[in-house]
């Protein structure tokens, strides 16, 4: 089995648990990484026992022994960075949001169609079996049609005005970053919404702190979503069906545990993961990229791209610019 080596570019928060579950994933290798300071990269480097540590962006995406980059930058940077790495022949594994706007997440995967290279939002939900789980159950059609979907994902962040949650120009606020979870669980079970209602509480920095959104279908299932970044909510997600329900366990987009209700029998689900689940993401891209892909038959270009069009939409309601 070809050893893939990945290069990390970003090293903030998220990097540093991508990086030790990648540390867990036979056949993979943390190869370099990258940080606007040397300093930083060479710590990352040096606690994830890394072989190369760049103080630059170009240097990494320049790297001739990188198969793989992960893109862990702030928002505002995802579609500068993925094209970087992608016009020097990596594939790209792209923390969401995929990029800023739909305009961008084109761009992208016009570039990874010209540099004939691997590329993919890196929603680590939907790679997880806990809900590949759902999905399946629901696919079955034993549950019946469903009839409603609750999502949400709030918590209470300290307020930083220079932080990446709090600051506009950084693509700060609760849709782009924790939204787009109940979202794309939503559209995971429904598809695209026929009408969309939104309304939201800007903060002290004018980006969204709390959202309430309601997605309507023409068979008249309703999904309501909450997010916020104010307030802490169990975050979960529950899909009422005809005959039961399936319900996600709190911080529903990584738990390990799903219960079913099925013509009145409940039974509870235990996945027992072992890392906190980017090593899905990461055996998911490894293989992909053996195999010679282009694309996730999970994870599709055109399912980021109905992600990115609904989280634009929302935008455009609630009056959320950048």
């Amino acid at each position: 089995m070809k050893t893939v080596r990945w290069g990390i570019l970003g090293l903030g928060k998220i990097a540093h648990s991508f990086a030790k579950d990648l540390l867990t994933v036979p056949g993979n290798q943390l190869y370099a990484v990258a940080s606007r300071t040397q300093e930083k990269a060479t710590d990352f480097k040096t606690e994830y026992k890394a072989e190369k540590a760049y103080a630059s962006y170009e240097e990494l995406a320049a790297d001739p022994d990188i198969d793989v980059v992960y893109i862990a930058t702030p928002h505002v940077r995802h579609c500068e960075d993925s094209l970087l790495c992608m016009k020097n022949g990596k594939a790209v594994l792209c923390e969401k949001p995929f990029a800023m706007n739909a305009e961008e997440v084109e761009q992208m995967i016009a570039s990874a169609k010209a540099n004939d290279v691997l590329l993919m939002e890196a929603l680590w939900t939907r790679i997880m079996p806990h809900f590949n789980f759902a999905l399946e159950e629901i696919n079955t059609g034993k549950y019946g049609k469903i009839e409603k979907i609750t999502s949400d994902f709030c918590f209470d962040a300290e307020f930083n005005a220079e932080g990446r949650l709090w600051d506009k120009k950084l693509g700060g606020g609760a849709l782009l970053d924790v939204g787009i979870y109940p979202i794309f669980c939503v559209l995971a079970f429904l598809g695209k919404p026929d009408t969309i209602s939104a309304k939201a509480k800007m903060g002290k920095t004018d980006v969204d702190v709390e959202d309430d959104i309601t997605f309507t279908y023409k068979n008249g299932v309703k999904a309501f979503i909450k997010s916020g970044i104010v307030t802490k909510t169990p975050t979960t997600a529950t899909i009422i069906c005809e005959n039961g329900l399936i319900y996600l366990h709190p911080r529903f987009h990584n738990t390990d545990k799903v219960t079913t209700i099925l013509e009145g029998v409940k039974t509870e689900h235990d996945f027992d993961y072992s890392a906190k689940g980017y090593n899905f993401e990461i055996m998911h891209m490894a293989d992909l990229l053996r195999e010679g892909k282009k694309e996730s038959d999970m994870m599709t270009h055109n399912f980021s791209r109905l992600i990115i069009n609904t989280l634009d939409d929302v935008r455009q309601k609630i009056g959320l610019e950048y």
